[in-house]
């Protein structure tokens, strides 16, 4: 049987849960899903890093030791899990003792082959970071995540010769184009190692500064960085060292991250695993953030959104399909009441659910809910079973590509047009006619389309795709996407389905904050305000002429100078094509490229080709030119790359 396994980071023990963890572990686990509904062996990995400096201080702040500080927060995320659907095979914590014995048996054999010196070292010591920092990644002094400035620590440790292991990396990710993805952040990874000298990798911290840690097995006078001890948690649960049955396991890893442990796992990770002469894993899958108001969700802002008080407003179904639904894989996202009730009633209660009160309903009234066999036949069935069959195979290869988002809109193409086959079939007028045969053979379709989109979504929200399969007279047990099941088909004669299907209630829409108070105007001498200027109206076109225009949202990949231009940008967008589209944008005056990377964009897509200062440009970015500088034209809440604008 082919397997599949995936993980998760394991979560910092420093703070509790929140939206956050609960985003990539509802992925992890609609990812184990939809593997196992393949018909494949799946293992699930999740868990909780535990040692290191920000535990120990955190469990002094708290009056505990380092132990019974862990075993509370580690309880928190292990508690909370099941309450939100998800169901991992192992629950890892880095203080049980296989792993303690993996870290150690990695260390030795890694010190062993030479890999691990011991030298001394000064450097720029994050304690949020829990890492020495160099002088590059430095912004303006500061640490760049923590905005804090690093303690200046000169002390002696051992090293891991990661530098050794650079060409190696970055040959292998060269030569394995969706090795990270999406694309940008291996970009990133890329350009980090080709932009010099990797440095060796600090992998120690002398018990005299911390104790809570695991020992080095070949010096009791020191513990294992943080870094080097979490990492191999992804070994040990699959068995290594000892395990025969390790290396089927691990030739299929895939992990799961989010943007801020890119280097870690991009870095760290691969180059301890060439020293250990372990193969790579497969796939690096690296998320962005959920943004409150624009601003990274923080504990210590007090922006987090907890996913307990959000399943309770829409159901776990409901969260967990808001979650795949609304952020692009790899983009940043915005959280707000608004749009979460906007795609919930939109999606769930106005598409699907709509789709499934109605169909049920008229084959209880019809055919007091038991299908009759089928009878008249029309073109518009094929062009059903057409559509249906297409947007499951995009469903099934952009799920299975991390592409939640858009594999998501793609099933939608199934759900719209189920509604709009019922409107054009019109059972109702079928009924008044007495056309039964035809009827009969309407409401099979409309089900049996229905049957199969209730499938596909048993990974997303399994609670409530689970409860319409049993309304259609399925068992959700017996049911997956390697067989009959992926194929579209009328639902059989002989089906008892239920009266009703009420999954998805609308939400109320939250009332909108009041803008705040403009201040009274102090009193002051007047000043005259110059009219603004208004640009002179452009000259009327025909609808036929906007019409040729292709807009469509995309997502900046990249963007960097162009030698010899102070204004342009050589950017990558994309549009949900086999490759990011080249856009030679004028925006260097107003934005770095770290601001443009990860942006939802609209671009001109079909102006015809052309080269500026050498470079390609295949389409134009829309941007408004304002007082205040620039602004970016986008979509008002995140699309899929590729969406038409219309």
């Amino acid at each position: 049987m082919k397997r599949f396994f995936i993980t998760t980071p394991i979560y910092y023990v420093n703070a509790k849960p929140h939206l956050g963890h609960a985003y990539t572990t509802t992925v992890a686990d609609a990812l184990a899903r939809f593997h196992a509904l393949l018909g494949e062996d799946v293992y699930f990995l999740t868990g909780t890093d535990e040692h290191g400096d920000k535990i120990a201080e955190a469990a002094r702040n708290a009056g505990q030791t380092p132990k019974e500080y862990a075993d509370a927060i580690s309880g928190l995320f292990s508690a909370l899990w099941p309450k939100l659907g998800i169901t991992p095979k192992r629950f890892i914590r880095t203080t049980e003792p296989d792993h303690r014995k993996a870290v150690q048996r990695a260390l030795q054999l890694v010190y062993d082959k030479g890999d691990i010196y011991f030298g001394e070292y000064g450097g720029h010591y994050c304690k949020g970071c829990e890492r020495f920092l160099t002088e590059k990644e430095l912004v303006d002094g500061l640490c760049p995540d923590h905005k804090v400035k690093p303690e200046y620590i000169a002390e002696k440790n051992y090293f891991f010769r990661m530098s050794k292991y650079q060409g190696q990396l970055l040959e292998h990710i060269k030569a394995n184009p969706d090795f990270i993805r999406p694309r940008q952040y291996r970009n990133e990874v890329v350009s980090l190692l080709e932009s010099g000298a990797l440095e060796d990798l600090c992998i120690s911290r002398p018990k005299s500064r911390l104790t809570w840690g695991i020992e080095l097995p070949f010096d009791e006078n020191f513990v294992t960085y943080v870094w080097f001890d979490a990492l191999i948690n992804y070994l040990t649960a699959v068995g290594w060292p000892d395990d025969p049955d390790f290396a089927s396991w691990w030739g299929v890893a895939e992990h799961l991250v989010a943007k801020d442990i890119l280097k870690p796992h991009a870095v760290f990770w691969p180059t301890m695993l060439l020293s250990l002469g372990l193969p790579l894993y497969r796939h690096l899958n690296v998320h962005g953030y959920w943004l409150v108001r624009d601003t990274k969700m923080s504990k210590s802002l007090g922006n987090v959104v907890e996913p307990l008080e959000l399943a309770a407003k829409a159901g776990l179904s409901g969260m967990r399909y808001f979650l795949l639904r609304e952020m692009v894989f790899g983009a940043d996202a915005s959280f707000t009441e608004e749009a979460f009730a906007g795609r919930f009633n939109a999606d769930l209660a106005n598409d699907l659910g709509n789709l499934a009160n109605r169909s049920l309903a008229m084959t209880a009234k019809y055919f007091g809910g038991t299908l009759p066999g089928e009878g008249e036949a029309d073109p518009a069935d094929d062009a059903l079973a057409t559509l249906a069959t297409e947007a499951v195979d995009n469903f099934v290869q952009l799920f299975g590509a991390a592409q939640f988002s858009r594999a998501l809109e793609a099933l939608w193409e199934l759900v719209r047009g189920l509604n709009k086959y019922i409107d054009a079939m019109a059972p109702w007028t079928l009924a008044k006619q007495g056309r039964t045969a035809r009827l009969a053979t309407v409401m099979a379709h409309a089900l049996g389309g229905l049957r199969l989109a209730a499938v596909c979504l048993l990974p997303v929200m399994p609670e409530a795709s689970s409860t319409l399969l049993r309304q259609l007279g399925a068992d959700p047990e017996k049911v997956c996407l390697c067989g009959p099941d992926r194929d579209f088909a009328p639902l059989p004669a002989g089906t008892t389905v239920a009266a009703t299907s009420n999954l998805f209630p609308r939400l109320e829409a939250p009332a909108r904050e009041a803008a705040p108070a403009a201040p009274k105007a102090a009193k002051a001498a007047k000043v005259e305000k110059k009219p603004a200027v208004r640009p002179e109206p452009a000259a009327e076109v025909e609808y036929d002429d906007f019409a040729k225009l292709d807009l469509r949202v995309g997502v900046v990949v990249s963007a960097a100078p162009v030698p010899g231009a102070d204004r342009l940008y050589a950017v990558s967008v994309d549009i949900g094509e086999a490759a990011p589209r080249p856009v030679v944008a004028g925006l260097a005056e107003h934005f770095k490229p770290e601001d443009l990377v990860g942006r939802q964009v609209v671009l001109v897509a079909n102006l015809k080709p052309r080269k500026l200062r050498g470079a390609d440009s295949h389409g134009m970015i829309l941007a408004v030119k304002h007082e205040g500088g620039m602004a970016l034209l986008g979509p008002s809440s995140v699309v899929a790359p590729g969406g038409r604008v219309s």
